[in-house]
Order: structure tokens, then C-alpha cells, then sequence
């Protein structure tokens, strides 16, 4: 699969640990250099500032999506090659999703988790055939994973949906994943995708 734009959710906080800052920079930095446009919730705070950032010093293209309602709380990014504003968080992730050809959450909150899950249900239905990661970073999404893998051996998740959502601890594996990621089984609906 050939990447041209992926979507990064992340916090709009730094976090506890500066590892999470690297983590963001080395993300931004390696979408530049292959030439992958970033397409995130439009944040100049936070792991969300921090990735816009270093993908645009490393000369890359940035799109950020903010709902009107937090373009002053996130203090929407002002240098950014592009900065979308709309109606909504529904409007916003719609949107977001649209721009991109996969989806990557660095360490966030409850916000980064609805989005991920959120991206992930529509693959679940068929809305879209896009792959998914994680980016470990200092065992943050560690426990999830074991229960990801617990939901697909209680049969709530199958194991093609499960397979969606790649998880690696550096950003040139993630990405070397999500492009070679294959669907092992066709969505269903994808010609009624919403996104």
C-alpha cells in the first residue's frame, strides 16, 4: 500500500515522560523524509504541536483538522501548511479520516483512544480498508495490546479486524508495516464508506 498521507492522533498534552516528545519528533520527522503528508487534529500543545512541528522543520506537508470549539483551548497550530476548521468532533474525525490512507496514535488520553477506536470500528464494518498502529513508546500501549489480543480469544473481535491494528516501537517499522499491510479479508461495504 503506497502511503501518502496518515493520520496521527495523539495527546494535547506532553505527557509525564520526555520519551513521549521524542517519540512524536522521530514520528514527524520520518512522515517528512518519505514524504508523507501528516493529517492531525490541528494542535499546537502538547504531543500534538510537538509532531506538526517536526514534520514541518523537516520539510513535510501538515494538515490540521480543529473543530471551532477547541481551536482556542488546543491554541489551533498557525504554521501549519494547511489548518481546517470545522463544525464539530464528528466533522473533525470525518474529515481527518478522509485525508488519509492509515492511522497512527502515539501515546494520548481519552481522546486519542475514542479516535483510534473509533477509525477502527468503521474498518471493522467495512467503512474503509486502511491500516492501523500503535507507536510503543516506553510500554504505554503495552496492557492494550494483551487485551486486544484477550478480546480476539474470547471471540468479540475476529482476528482479520485484530490484525488491522499494527503495534511497533519505532516510527520507520510502524510505517514499513502499515505499507505493506494487506486486508485478509475484503470490507464489505467499502463502496458506501462514509469516510
Amino acid at each position: 500500500m503506497s502511503l501518502r498521507s496518515v493520520c496521527v492522533f495523539c495527546g494535547a498534552s506532553p505527557g509525564a515522560s520526555p520519551v513521549y516528545r521524542e517519540a512524536a519528533e522521530a514520528l514527524g520527522q520520518h512522515l517528512a523524509e518519505r514524504g508523507i503528508r501528516l493529517i492531525y487534529g490541528g494542535g499546537a500543545v502538547g504531543l500534538m504541536g510537538v509532531v506538526a512541528d517536526a514534520a514541518l522543520n523537516a520539510g513535510g506537508e501538515v494538515i490540521g483538522i480543529i473543530p471551532q470549539s477547541l481551536e482556542r483551548a488546543e491554541i489551533g497550530h498557525r504554521n501549519l501548511t494547511c489548518l481546517e476548521v470545522v463544525d464539530g468532533m464528528h466533522a473533525r474525525k470525518a474529515r481527518m479520516a478522509e485525508l488519509s490512507d492509515a492511522f497512527i496514535a502515539l501515546p494520548g488520553g481519552l481522546g486519542t483512544l475514542e479516535e483510534l477506536f473509533e477509525v477502527w470500528t468503521w474498518g471493522q464494518l467495512g467503512y474503509h480498508a486502511k491500516p492501523l498502529g500503535l507507536l510503543e513508546v516506553n510500554g504505554f500501549y503495552s496492557k492494550l495490546g494483551d487485551f486486544l489480543d484477550h478480546l480476539v480469544a474470547e471471540r468479540f473481535v475476529r482476528p482479520q479486524h485484530r490484525e488491522m491494528l499494527q503495534i511497533a516501537g519505532n516510527p520507520q517499522n510502524l510505517l514499513d508495516a502499515l505499507s505493506e499491510w494487506r486486508p485478509s479479508a475484503a470490507p464489505k461495504w467499502v463502496d458506501r464508506a462514509p469516510v
